[in-house]
């Protein structure tokens, strides 16, 4: 997989490191450097290289453990080998497995390909150098070598999401080779915290709507601005909490110098990234959670988690129409769907403030839907009986 270990990535530590191992399903796991010691006891083995002077040099390093692993891998110890979102590495696994008779599966969590290719014409468009014609080069020998080799040739391709799967359906890749694995919550660790809900100094007594998650300016954040700015029309001491971050620097302060722009910069809070205890704390001391995915080629196809989140904790939420937040919204009845837009979100965030008692019953029957539907306990069983019976070999 292309993430440092140790990873922080629900998909993988929670399924692979936690919940398949308690179904017999265990994995040797290799990733990029990282910071921090690696945890004994979550994987059968965990590889990284060591920490370079430059990047050129630390891809390199990546790529060689990648390939002295594949090379080390032998059928009767290996039932299945796996990669996740490498198009290059991917295809020579593949050629490997083939080789040594081991099937091979390709795991999809983001169209990294088709994002490559509109962040470089993006660029291109606004006068970036020869940089991006690299970039964009490579994202379409990438797409190409993704969908017309790598996830044909493969036993089986893991997806994030239904949307994603009839999208990889429309091309060319057959339905029964293919599962979606969207994700979830680890429901053991949510209710095994003991929250105390809290507010902000001097938002004690006004309507506080609370965003969890990453303030990368891809988020189109801004459409919850426009949302607040139309809500207080009617709720003028509405306040809106942003608990996170971005890894970029100026993503915060863009969106805070458009909030100034609107006129309710004072209205707004960004709390930075916080320790999930405190994180969590201010979440459920907020009365209404939202969540916000940009709609489009790359996120329509995403898992997002935060929603999920929300209704595991009860909290009153409201969802735009997202592909996979709407068919969570619409077969859990936990929450509020809306259309992308800021007047719609501000209709639906108005009808929670105007009966809070009825939303927070509604949003009562959240935490049961998703320790059935989207628990990573629910999910692991049911990766898990594909890997069995797809790759299990017999005695």
């Amino acid at each position: 997989m292309p993430e440092p270990l140790p990873t922080f990535r629900a998909d993988v530590v929670t399924l692979f490191g936690k919940y398949l191992p308690r179904h017999g399903v265990v994995c040797d796991i290799v990733g990029k450097a990282g910071k921090g010691e690696l945890v004994d006891g979550a994987y059968a083995s965990q590889w990284r290289p060591a920490v370079q002077s430059s990047r050129v040099r630390q891809e390199w390093a990546f790529f060689k453990l990648c390939m002295r692993r594949l090379f080390a891998a032998k059928k009767e110890q290996c039932d299945l080998i796996q990669v996740r979102d490498m198009v290059s590495t991917g295809l020579f696994a593949m050629l490997l497995a083939r080789w040594k008779g081991i099937p091979f599966a390709y795991w999809v969590s983001f169209l990294m390909s088709e994002g490559r290719i509109a962040r470089a014409r993006a660029e291109i468009a606004a006068g970036g150098g020869r940089r991006y014609h690299v970039v964009l080069l490579k994202g379409l020998i990438e797409r190409f070598l993704l969908y017309k080799v790598v996830l044909k040739g493969a036993d089986h391709v893991f997806v994030q999401s239904e949307a994603m799967k009839a999208l990889m359906v429309e091309r060319g890749i057959p339905a029964d080779r293919l599962t979606a694995v969207p994700m979830g919550v680890d429901m053991e660790i949510l209710h095994g915290e003991a929250l105390a809900p809290r507010r902000l100094p001097g938002w004690e007594d006004v309507p506080v709507l609370a965003y969890l998650g990453t303030l990368d300016s891809s988020r189109e954040l801004t459409m919850l601005l426009e949302a607040l700015l139309l809500l207080r029309r009617r709720q003028p001491s509405a306040r809106l909490l942003f608990i996170g971050d971005s890894p970029t620097v100026s993503d915060v302060p863009a969106l805070m110098a458009y909030a100034a722009r609107l006129g309710i910069a004072d209205a707004i809070h960004v709390t930075g990234w916080l320790p999930s205890l405190q994180a969590l704390a201010l979440l459920c001391g907020a009365d209404v959670a939202l969540s916000y995915v940009p709609r489009g080629a790359l996120f329509d196809y995403s898992s997002p988690t935060k929603l999920l989140e929300y209704l595991a904790l009860g909290m009153p939420c409201v969802g735009n129409d997202s592909p996979d937040q709407e068919n969570v919204l619409r077969a859990s009845g936990a929450g509020r769907l809306t259309a992308s837009n800021p007047e719609a979100i501000a209709e639906q965030i108005g009808a929670i403030l105007a009966d809070l008692p009825a939303a927070r019953l509604l949003a009562a029957t959240g935490p049961a839907f998703i320790e059935e539907r989207r628990s990573y306990r629910v999910l692991a069983s049911r990766l898990a009986a594909v890997y069995r019976e797809g790759f299990a070999q017999k005695p």
